[in-house]
C-alpha cells in the first residue's frame, strides 16, 4: 500500500470536508438514480459519500477506505448526518466484493495516490454491473495556476510533486485518466475537465490557510523534513508564502481536474 501523502491531520480534514458532491462529483450526478447501489472508494471524511448516499437512496451505499482510521472519519460524518451506509476496509487493487455488485463505483482524488491506477480501475470495473457507471475525478498538480506569482509557491508545488511520486503516486493524474481507463478495458471512456477556483477573500483565506498549515502540521510537512527535502525553517517560509498569496486582493488559484465517466 502506498503512503497517503496528505495524511489525516486537522488542516487536511478541514480542506477535505469542504468537498461536496456538487463541487467535486458534478460529472457523475446526472447519471445517478434513486435505488442505485453505489460504492465510494476512498471515502475519506465522508462529505461526498453522504451526499451521494442521499441521491441514490433507497439504494444502498458502501464506503471503502484503506484503513480503520480513515474509515472512522467516514463513519463519523455519516453518523452526524444520519446517513446509513456499509463501511468496509479494503484495497482498491483487490476490492473485497463479487463481480457485478454495484450500479455505480466512484472514486474522488484516489487514483493519484495508488500504486497501480490501471489495476484500480480494472477492479472498479469488475465490481460494477454491466452497463453501470464507473466515475473518477483527480487533480493535475502540474496544471495548477495562480496569481500573483508569490515566491515560494513554485517551490511548494515542486516539493509536493516530488514527494507524491516518491510515495508511488502520480500527482498529474488528470492527464493520465483516459489512458488509464483504456488500459483498464473500458470501451468508450469519457474524460472531461472541471476546476476549483479560489478568488474571493474567504476562498483565499481557506485555501491558502489550509496549505500553510499542511506544510507545518501534516504528514506532508513531516515527510519533507524526514526525506531531507526541506527544513522546518524552510517550511515556515513556504507557509508564509501561502499566507501572502491569500492576502493578495487579486489572488486567484485554479485547480484543474480530470473527470472520468465510463460504462462498465
Amino acid at each position: 500500500m502506498t503512503p497517503y501523502t496528505h495524511g489525516h491531520a486537522e488542516p487536511v480534514l478541514r480542506s477535505h470536508r469542504w468537498r461536496t458532491a456538487e463541487n467535486s462529483a458534478a460529472a457523475l450526478l446526472p447519471l445517478l438514480r434513486p435505488g442505485d447501489t453505489l460504492l465510494d472508494v476512498g471515502s475519506g471524511p465522508g462529505t461526498i459519500t453522504a451526499d451521494l448516499a442521499g441521491i441514490v437512496a433507497p439504494g444502498r451505499t458502501t464506503a471503502l477506505e484503506a484503513t480503520d482510521e480513515a474509515l472512522g472519519l467516514t463513519a463519523a460524518e455519516l453518523h452526524r448526518r444520519g446517513v446509513a451506509a456499509d463501511l468496509v476496509v479494503g484495497d482498491v487493487h483487490d476490492l473485497p466484493f463479487p463481480d457485478d455488485t454495484f450500479d455505480v463505483v466512484h472514486a474522488h482524488q484516489v487514483l493519484q495516490h495508488v500504486a497501480d491506477p490501471v489495476l484500480a480501475l480494472t477492479e472498479m470495473r469488475r465490481v460494477c454491473r454491466p452497463g453501470g457507471v464507473v466515475a473518477a475525478r483527480d487533480a493535475d498538480y502540474g496544471a495548477f495556476t495562480w496569481w500573483p506569482a508569490v515566491p515560494g509557491l513554485d517551490t511548494w508545488l515542486s516539493l509536493y510533486r516530488e514527494t507524491a511520486r516518491s510515495n508511488g503516486g502520480e500527482p498529474d493524474a488528470a492527464r493520465r485518466l483516459l489512458g488509464w481507463a483504456q488500459a483498464a478495458g473500458f470501451a468508450e471512456p469519457h474524460v472531461g475537465a472541471s476546476t476549483w477556483s479560489f478568488a474571493t477573500p474567504d476562498e483565499r483565506a481557506s485555501w491558502g490557510g489550509t496549505w500553510a498549515d499542511r506544510l507545518t502540521g501534516s504528514a506532508l510537512g513531516h515527510q519533507l523534513v524526514e526525506d531531507g527535502r526541506a527544513t522546518r525553517a524552510e517550511l515556515e517560509v513556504l507557509a508564509g508564502a501561502w499566507r501572502t498569496w491569500a492576502q493578495a486582493p487579486d489572488g486567484w488559484f485554479v485547480v484543474l481536474h480530470g473527470d472520468l465517466v465510463a460504462r462498465a
